[in-house]
């Protein structure tokens, strides 16, 4: 074996080794104080003098609480909202209205587990999060209010816990509950159904008297906004569903005995941006509703101000209603409501409107001096060399302002100065001090770094650029300097610059927009200065930058610019105008179509006539193709029908011009089986041509002749008609224009390093032009089901990144093919009738080809000498260059992370930058370069 495809292999072999390495390093599980909380006992000095305290009596015993994920704050509270009901109840006094302050990653396990510890997640829970059969991210371990509720003693009975709804609270606290019927978060074309189980089971229970707590979690909203969007016509009837629900639970604690002191909470786990997705940090994703409702609770709203309902936010543009609040701080409220010790790492505030319950001040102190020791035992934990002693200080002594940059100098302060008040300070500033302490200690504790393992992330990052080194050295000769090398260097330098800039890494696709109009433009004033084209209107590389131009206006993708217009949501594809989108579609069905059925045709004259097979190569009559069309027709056609049977479902605006009984028809089809039918046509489709292909092969092998690669063709086909199975019907289009790029650049005669490099560039358009960025809040999962009727995670997991990553898929193996196609004759292969010559050229074809190359004069440094042509060379240099890229970014994004992880954005942008750098590494370059990229270079040997 070459030294060369020695270190080409160990470069890759480092791959996932330097990807899992900094991972570790970077996000560890963040360690927890294990067991559950106990009441401590107090002992005051001074005015508040006494041995000890009971803990306040609380105001409830029961606890319903009602998660609707994604409910955004302007769902609850805007003039658009459809929650008439509940906005009544805040005009009425019966319901406290608060937005909830939801860090990133919005997704709903890190959000359940805040909502319920009272703590920050780790931001690994983003990536157990769709690990659906995950166990190992369980809070059975944790102090939560949920295990509180299940170890008090209401009167002489144990507390009991009841769940309907996202399985997400059944993984997360296994064993918990008395009763629970968990659904599946992933299926998100169903807006229905999945909230019906919930819904039906809350009848009986609020009859039942067993349970202390019931909770249920609503999924139906959150999936209209995956599928449509917050502006969705589903979403207003699906917000009057909620409210109707808020209305029967609400009545039913007016009017039941047993449920006399029950609080009733409604919220969302997150809210969702202009796109109808979350996971990052957008003002919509992390402004979800919170509201908290009792006929107990006139008894502190009575005589302060009406509070208005519907109402505006406190800033044009944003979802800031009423007081914005941490959500955290509902783990604490909880624990004082109902009468149980705040979980052990909570880093919540108790809620001071709620303090109204509690007419003695020193039990209102008690409940807030009870949460800020339990935040003082995580600071003490983190900040060692600091004192925070519960012996009163003389007044004055050693005290400032408490104005240290250090924050555990400033924390300790802010507890000493509570301490000393303790003796000498009227009740209202000891809890403006224990106030203020808190909430100093949760801005410091949830904005701290992480528990990184910093010598992980030196590993990590050295392995990757050790990736760089090795991958460089497998590279031909830098000499002589050809223009692809040069700009491909230019490429990864700016490449690796950009990745420290946040506002660069949230705004990526214009590098990539920019970076490739500037190589294709290249690559047209190099053809026109060499002559290679007749006329310049017409030219390939001017056809490709203008499709390129149309494609970038394709999907508006980023932060900054998200939700802007663009030629999806411009309207030229929604209501009566959708039927251009299907004309589209269509198209691009009808170009799959007619390419499959070639190799259909080509499969039918190999098997059938025995005259045929004495041939070396022969090609399809009109009866072949004729028949061709007919086998090709059945698959195409049930993926198009799938296509709008799924689209009617999944985006019923893109329809509207469809019949109503074409709608009624598609609407009783079984998706599930359509899928299946298509992904098992391509699949006996693919057996059936590879059977025909082998029989070719074989009589080529025993002429020593060599075959023109249809084989590659035809998966390259077969895949792209997977890959249409995965695309949302407005992105299907963009299929089409690839198409037309692809033909384009087949008529430049690109060197196999610019063909690399093109594809490459390409492939990165493509991720951004189907809607992607590096934000979570991107990954679509509305085909992650396509064909599978319950979750399989590794199904599921080829599906969501099949879905997401289809472009640059697309563009990888067209690549390939491209490169195959490298020095092959211009000319196709003589007809079937032709002379035999093997696939010879005549010789007036060889003397045309010779005058032309000499007459356009071509540059043999540029063409020749810098360039491989042994095919395996091709292939090599290609991964190579590749496999550099990969080592580049890799590097460059590890670096960042850990030269910037303190900075202010590194949960927000560079950790999920850095979850998509892995995507892109290991299922991408790994996956489809040289796993999909190896099979179809090798079965172009065919």
């Amino acid at each position: 074996m070459a030294p060369r495809t020695v270190l080409l292999a160990l470069a890759n072999l480092l791959i996932p080794v330097a990807i899992l390495t900094f991972a570790t390093g970077f996000f560890p599980y963040k360690p927890f104080m294990p067991g559950l909380a106990e009441y401590e006992e107090l002992k005051w000095e001074g005015n508040n003098a006494t041995d000890s305290q009971q803990p306040p009596e609380a105001p409830f015993d029961k606890l319903v609480f009602m998660v609707v994920d994604a409910l955004r704050s302007d769902f609850v509270y805007s003039k658009e909202s459809g929650m008439s009901f509940v906005q009544s109840l805040i005009r009425d006094g019966t319901a406290l209205p608060f937005t909830a302050h939801a860090t990133s990653p919005t997704i709903t396990m890190p959000r359940v587990k805040a909502i319920t510890t009272g703590s920050i997640p780790s931001f690994l829970d983003v990536i157990l999060n769709f690990a659906e059969s995950d166990t190992t991210s369980t809070l059975a371990t944790q102090d939560t209010w949920l295990a509180q509720i299940k170890a008090k003693r209401f009167g002489n009975k144990q507390g009991k816990l009841v769940m309907y709804g996202d399985d997400t609270w059944l993984k997360l606290f296994p064993d918990f509950f008395e009763r629970a019927d968990g659904t599946s978060s992933f299926f998100v074309s169903d807006f229905t159904e999945v909230d019906n189980n919930v819904t039906r089971h809350v009848p009986n229970e609020l009859l039942n008297e067993d349970w202390n707590a019931m909770i249920m979690h609503y999924l139906g909203l959150d999936h209209i906004g995956h599928k449509a969007g917050p502006k969705s016509p589903n979403m207003l009837p699906k917000q009057k569903e909620m409210d109707d629900i808020v209305r029967t639970i609400y009545s039913a604690i007016e009017i039941e005995d047993h449920l006399a002191n029950t609080l009733f909470v409604l919220c969302g786990d997150h809210g969702m941006n202009e796109g109808g997705n979350h996971g990052g940090s957008s003002p919509g994703e992390t402004s979800p509703a919170l509201v908290f409702m009792s006929p107990k609770l006139t008894k502190i709203t009575h005589g302060r101000p009406i509070v208005g309902s519907p109402s505006k936010p406190k800033t044009e543009g944003e979802f800031d209603y009423y007081r914005t609040v941490e959500q955290s701080d509902i783990a604490p409220t909880l624990s004082g409501l109902l009468g149980f010790p705040v979980p052990r790492n909570n880093l919540g505030v108790f809620l001071s409107e709620f303090l109204g319950f509690w007419d003695n001040n020193l039990d209102r102190i008690q409940l807030l001096y009870r949460n800020a020791k339990q935040i003082k035992h995580i600071v003490e934990a983190t900040y060692t060399s600091q004192s925070f002693d519960d012996q009163a200080l003389a007044p004055g002594h050693g005290l400032s302002d408490c104005d240290y940059s250090d924050s555990g100098e400033k924390l300790a302060c802010r507890w000493n100065r509570f301490v000393r008040g303790l003796a000498h300070d009227e009740e209202d500033v000891q809890q403006a001090h224990l106030t203020k302490f808190m909430h100093d200690a949760q801005d410091i504790m949830s904005s701290a770094a992480s528990n990184y393992d910093v010598p992980r992330l030196f590993l990590g990052t050295a392995f990757a650029f050790l990736i760089c080194v090795l991958s460089f050295f497998t590279l031909p000769s830098l000499r002589p300097t050809s223009s692809a090398g040069l700009y491909y260097f230019l490429t990864l330098g700016l490449y690796a610059v950009l990745m420290f800039a946040s506002s660069y890494v949230e705004e990526e696709h214009n590098f990539w927009y920019w970076i490739t109009s500037g190589w294709v433009f290249y690559l047209f004033l190099h053809s026109v200065r060499k002559k290679q084209n007749s006329t310049w209107i017409l030219h390939p590389a001017l056809a490709v930058l203008v499709i390129h131009r149309v494609i970038r206006r394709w999907n508006q993708t980023g932060q900054k610019f998200a939700g802007a217009d663009d030629i999806v949501t411009s309207g030229i594809f929604h209501g009566n105008n959708s039927i251009l989108l299907w004309v589209l579609v269509g198209a691009t069905y009808l170009d799959v179509t007619l390419r499959v059925s070639r190799h259909y045709a080509r499969s039918v004259v190999t098997l059938s006539n025995p005259l045929y097979r004495k041939q070396l190569d022969p090609q399809p009559l009109e009866h072949h193709r004729m028949i061709g069309s007919l086998v090709a027709l059945p698959l195409c056609g049930t993926a198009f029908i799938f296509k709008i049977a799924f689209t009617v479902k999944d985006a019923p605006e893109l329809t509207y011009t469809l019949t109503s009984n074409v709608m009624a028809w598609v609407e009783t089809l079984d998706l599930v089986l359509l899928a299946r039918m298509v992904f098992g046509g391509i699949a006996f489709s693919f057996a059936g041509i590879l059977f025909a292909e082998y029989q070719r092969s074989t009589r080529r092998a025993k002429r020593n002749v060599k075959g023109h690669g249809d084989l590659a063709i035809t998966f390259f086909d077969l895949l792209t008609l997977f890959l249409l199975t995965q695309t949302k019907a407005q992105n299907i289009p963009l299929y089409l224009l690839f198409r037309i790029q692809v033909f384009s650049l087949s008529h430049l005669a690109l060197t196999p390093t610019r063909t690399t490099l093109t594809t490459l560039l390409l492939s990165q358009t493509a991720f951004y032009a189907l809607g992607l960025n590096n934000s979570i809040s991107s990954i679509d999962l509305s085909n992650a089901y396509n064909g599978v009727s319950g979750y399989n995670v590794l199904a599921v997991g080829v599906l969501v990144f099949l879905s997401n990553w289809s472009g640059p898929v697309y563009w990888s193996l067209a690549g390939v093919l491209l490169l195959r196609s490298y020095g092959r004759p211009s000319t196709p292969p003589p007809a079937s009738g032709s002379r035999a010559g093997g696939g010879k050229r005549s010789w007036v074809v060889q003397e045309h080809a010779h005058l032309h190359a000499l007459a356009n004069k071509t540059e043999p440094n540029e063409q020749h000498h810098s360039e491989p042509h042994h095919s395996a060379d091709r292939w090599r240099t290609h991964v190579s260059l590749l496999t550099l890229f990969t080592g580049v970014m890799l590097t460059s994004v590890m670096a960042a992370c850990t030269a910037l992880r303190t900075h202010l954005f590194i949960w927000t942008v560079f950790s999920p930058k850095y979850l998509f750098a892995m995507a892109w590494g290991l299922a991408w370059h790994l996956g489809v370069t040289l796993g999909l990229g190896g099979l179809v270079w090798w079965m172009g040997s065919w």
